[in-house]
């Protein structure tokens, strides 16, 4: 169980920080008390989300630490890629990633749409649409993440991946 102020991935959201567990009658379970989490999205002041502690389905889990992100970044140089030839199969497996919630994953799946779409811009070409929206959300979710288990801000991150990646 996560606890006030603790810093959590949620979906697609990105990074929250638990500002209050509270209790509240679900309406539809006998009104029985139920715990929620309250969640605040760290870079989006807008909205606050609320979410059962006890929902298995829940998309949350803690971010990881900051030896974890370094120890992550250090392996980056050895992810395998994964590119899908067939732009259908390879819609659904990345988006299959995205919802997994694994980092390490999401590392594997940056990598794999920046080599394409760099070998793509030397003969002139961009990434379809929809591998370009993944590539954007997965890095969001992933700098967000390194980002707060670092101490810096999502803007950093990239270069502080060029820097601590050893040449």
């Amino acid at each position: 169980m996560f606890k006030v102020n603790d810093y959590v991935m949620y979906g697609s959201t990105g990074v929250c920080k638990i500002i209050d567990i509270s209790k509240e009658k679900h309406i539809s379970i006998n009104s029985e008390e139920t715990d929620y989490y309250v969640l605040h999205p760290v870079f989006n002041d807008n909205i606050v989300i609320k979410i059962a502690v006890n929902n298995p389905n829940a998309p949350i889990r803690a971010i990881l630490t900051k030896d974890e992100v370094l120890s992550l970044i250090k392996t980056m140089p050895e992810q395998e890629t994964i590119w899908i030839d067939d732009n259908r199969e390879r819609s659904e497996y990345f988006k299959a990633i995205l919802k997994s919630k694994e980092s390490e994953d999401w590392v594997k799946l940056i990598k794999t749409l920046f080599l394409e779409k760099e070998a793509r811009s030397l003969v002139g070409k961009t990434l379809t649409k929809t591998d370009e929206g993944i590539m954007n959300t997965v890095e969001k979710l992933l700098y967000e993440e390194f980002a707060i288990a670092l101490g810096i801000s999502p803007d950093e991150v990239l270069a502080f991946i060029e820097e601590y990646i050893p040449k």
